[in-house]
């Protein structure tokens, strides 16, 4: 379905109006790229893996902190607010895999490192790009074709 966008054009803008206002909220650019790419490894969302590093790229990101996203834990290259936000992204990422949701500690670290409505901003960017990947990989949309 190569024009899911255009034929779903009301659902389009209203996803673009939630990017805006996560765009406009104060977190770090590169920090929301990070989250963005964490969550669409995650999905095998390769349009947006692909749009996002990118963007990170554009934000002036190193390829070592780019290529290494995937392996965040095992790597010296993310801050204690990047490491509590990718830890927040997979959580929400994969909220069907612990019972309770998102874990106390993970939010705790999350709460730590972000003021209340950067906090809800994060939740809002990482289910937004989870609502993009979906999209984009039931659609069969390839990497690159963003372009």
């Amino acid at each position: 379905m190569k024009s899911v966008y255009k034929l779903a054009a009301d659902g389009y803008r209203g996803l673009t109006i939630v990017e805006e206002y996560v765009n406009s909220s104060g977190i770090d650019r590169g920090l929301l790229e990070l989250v963005r790419i964490r969550a669409s490894q995650i999905n095998a969302c390769a349009v947006c893996t692909d749009m996002h590093s990118r963007k990170a790229q554009s934000e002036g990101m190193s390829d070592e902190r780019l290529w290494s996203v995937a392996a965040w834990r095992d790597t010296p290259y993310f801050s204690d607010s990047e490491r509590a936000a990718l830890a927040l992204t997979e959580a929400i990422t994969r909220i069907a895999d612990d019972s309770a949701g998102v874990a106390d500690e993970t939010w705790a670290d999350a709460a730590a490192q972000f003021p209340d409505d950067e906090l809800a901003a994060l939740v809002t960017a990482i289910a937004s790009v989870n609502a993009w990947n979906r999209i984009n990989v039931a659609t069969r949309l390839t990497a690159g074709s963003f372009r």
